[in-house]
């Protein structure tokens, strides 16, 4: 039986910086079997290791229909994630996953997809996005909302640059008040009171949503008073992941443990978590 806590060797081909705090990495397995044989779902995560300082679990940013390479992207807040920043282009780390459940993007053929994040919680949604425009024959309309809290807290920003420029994807972007630079060009207001003025119509459509806790609360509370149903709306609580296996017992939610479980939940499901969060 192979060592379930071992990880594979990646190195860092490329490295974006986000923001002033914000990373994403390219990653590519060292092991040339393991680099043409993995596979994952969106949705899924990994545990990254800084190698001396130990391990920090968050999504993989890529998508699942690109082979060769993974993406991860993080923000330096902690012993890990900070030393992690500190890593150059063909550094090695290590990574072991794919772990959790994923996004069924197969049942969501022929429907009309909403993606609503906030700040650092795009980087989830950018794996089903590029999903879903990597097979853009299979859905209809796509729409984005994005906000963060200041125009330089927006990540991503190229591809924000290049999905508003795409003529089969409706992109809104936000920043909180006070959030907005001299040029900036887009809405000022947080996120779900951008939500319920964009008005997506709930028939025919899914929702995928990705930010802080209190943004997530409150951005479900829109989409109810827009009609949509609790079983069309999905997150993610990648926040919540440990140890990856659900063997810590850290990422228990009540008597769910997200690490076996999730990440990915209906909304009915996050609601039935509320008093345990």
């Amino acid at each position: 039986m192979s060592n379930i806590y071992l990880p594979h060797i990646v190195k860092i081909e490329d490295i974006y910086r986000e923001t002033p705090d914000v990373r994403s990495f390219r990653l590519v397995f060292q092991d040339k079997k393991v680099r043409e044989s993995f596979e994952f779902r969106t949705g899924q995560f990994g545990l990254y290791s800084a190698f001396g300082y130990g391990e920090s679990t968050f999504c993989i940013s890529s998508p699942s229909t690109r082979k060769g390479y993974i993406q991860c992207t993080f923000r330096a807040t902690g012993r890990v994630t900070n030393a992690l920043a500190q890593l150059n282009v063909g550094d090695t780390i290590g990574f072991r996953g794919p772990y959790g459940n994923w996004f069924p993007v197969d049942e969501w053929k022929g429907k009309n997809i909403v993606f609503i994040a906030g700040g650092i919680g795009l980087p989830p949604v950018r794996s089903v996005i590029w999903t879903c425009l990597d097979r853009r024959e299979d859905y209809r309309d796509i729409t984005i909302v994005y906000g963060a809290r200041t125009v330089e807290d927006l990540v991503y920003k190229n591809e924000l640059e290049h999905w508003d420029e795409r003529d089969d994807v409706y992109l809104v972007q936000t920043v909180d008040p006070g959030g907005e630079s001299a040029d900036w060009k887009g809405k000022v207001g947080f996120v779900p009171t951008v939500l319920e003025e964009t008005a997506p119509k709930p028939e025919n459509t899914v929702c995928v949503v990705c930010g802080p806790p209190i943004m997530i609360k409150f951005t479900l509370q829109a989409l109810e008073n827009l009609g949509f149903s609790d079983e069309d709306v999905y997150t993610t609580l990648e926040n919540k992941m440990k140890c990856g296996v659900g063997k810590c017992g850290r990422c228990n939610v009540g008597d769910v443990y997200i690490c076996k479980e999730g990440p990915v939940y209906t909304a009915r499901e996050v609601k039935r978590m509320y008093n345990d969060f």
